[in-house]
């Protein structure tokens, strides 16, 4: 008898999301709690585990779909109860794909991939049978090892036996989970498009930021930081710190917990606007950006203020592998009073970033990089880094902003102010 699946709750007021990608395809065997389809919500993408075990039955709805909690998306085939394995899937014998101008439907996907026992959605399946890649030769970063479609592309780029058939096309919208892409297909030789449908996580980072811009006073103040002091910090104390903590001891601890004093001092930028009231939180939430696969994402550090340099670490540590396997939960993005965005790991120089609604401040950290500077009268070289603060100037003053900009640049300069509250 087959068993239903449906969609699981989603979070607090999330009543919608976007089928993603399909992780079972029709005909394979699926175990109890084993993910099946994955979901893209607002804010992170959710795994749908099947709630038997048996065979992968029907596709009730496709990639793409809007669906709402509680909608059936597929079901069970040949259901068997709990604790018991499912059958082992009959599959042909590989046969050599014959060579094709164009890619092949993905109903036959499945019977063209030599020895397929990796597990992969649509989109992956057929970024494979384009660059004729071999799956199991490719390490995945989704997942459980998952393929994601930058992993074959990224296979792709790296084979020294020619192009692949699909040279001169542009990677356009490569974000995993991301709906079938509609090719303007041409002759060889001639330029091709990609339209990529925006996922629905893409869709609500830009409404937000341009929501930001339409209704915050969005101002940007900047200054530079010599990083020698934290550098040198590190330095000495990096071994002991890995040793007694278990974790490596990076920027972003002394930049969140200079952050917390200028706060403290400062307790606008700690705060929001809620119609016609400011609320002001005795507490500080840190969102920190984070690259996901289908997006920037903003786990929070709770209490960072009350936390050690060492938990501060590990959270954020433990928020950047998550995003990368897409194990991030709604309540890991829920509240947050102040943001951190890291450009600098990508090399950026210089930003003004956008404030994370309903916050009114974010921090912008960017790249180190050796400057000469005044020193006692000389000219020095000293590891420099632009830092940029942009708050909501409907509630922060010019003179607010700069004076928490300019606590957080004498906390990074001179480290111990963070151990004695200065």
């Amino acid at each position: 008898m087959a068993q239903e699946i449906k969609v699981p709750t989603l979070g607090e007021s999330v009543t919608e999301a976007t089928v993603g990608e399909w992780l079972k395809q029709p005909g394979d065997p699926v175990k109890q709690d084993e993910p099946v389809a994955s979901l893209e919500t607002d804010k992170v993408a959710v795994e749908v585990p099947s709630p038997v075990a048996g065979v992968m039955g029907e596709y009730r709805v496709q990639v793409g779909d809007t669906v709402e909690v509680g909608a059936v998306i597929a079901t069970i085939a040949d259901a068997i109860g709990a604790g018991e394995e499912p059958p082992v899937a009959q599959r042909e014998e590989p046969q050599p794909a014959a060579q094709k101008a164009t890619p092949a439907p993905a109903a036959a996907v499945a019977k063209e991939l030599p020895g397929d026992t990796v597990t992969m959605s649509p989109a992956v399946r057929r970024a494979v049978l384009e660059h004729g890649v071999d799956p199991t030769q490719i390490k995945g970063s989704g997942k459980d090892g998952r393929l994601t479609r930058e992993d074959v592309l990224a296979a792709a780029a790296k084979r020294s036996d020619g192009p692949s058939t699909s040279s001169g096309r542009a990677d356009v919208g490569s974000e995993t989970g991301s709906a079938r892409p509609e090719l303007v297909e041409g002759r060889e030789g001639q330029r091709r498009e990609e339209r990529v449908k925006m996922t629905r996580m893409r869709q609500t980072i830009a409404k937000r930021l341009k929501s930001a811009q339409e209704t915050a006073a969005l101002l940007t103040t900047f200054n530079d930081v010599d990083m020698s002091a934290v550098i040198a910090t590190r330095e000495r104390y990096k071994d002991l710190f890995a040793k007694k903590h278990d974790i490596k001891l990076g920027f972003m601890s002394f930049f969140a917990k200079a952050a917390c004093l200028a706060l403290k001092d400062i307790p606008s930028v700690n705060a929001r606007i809620d119609g016609e009231e400011i609320v002001y939180f005795d507490y500080v939430d840190i969102s920190v950006a984070v690259s996901a696969p289908n997006g920037l994402v903003v786990p929070v550090v709770r209490d960072a203020d009350s936390k050690s340099f060492a938990q501060i670490e590990k959270d954020i540590a433990d928020f950047g592998a998550r995003a990368k396997a897409g194990t991030l939960t709604m309540e890991d993005m829920k509240g947050g009073t102040f943001t951190i965005s890291n450009g600098g790991v990508f090399g950026g120089l210089m930003s003004t970033p956008i404030v994370n609604p309903p916050q009114s401040a974010v921090l912008g950290l960017h790249r180190i990089e050796d400057r000469p500077v005044v020193r006692d009268g000389q000219i020095v070289i000293r590891p420099m880094m632009y830092i940029a603060l942009s708050y909501d100037h409907r509630l922060i003053d010019g003179r607010e902003a700069v004076t928490a900009l300019k606590t957080i640049k004498e906390a990074i300069e001179d480290p111990a102010r963070m151990l004695i509250d200065l």
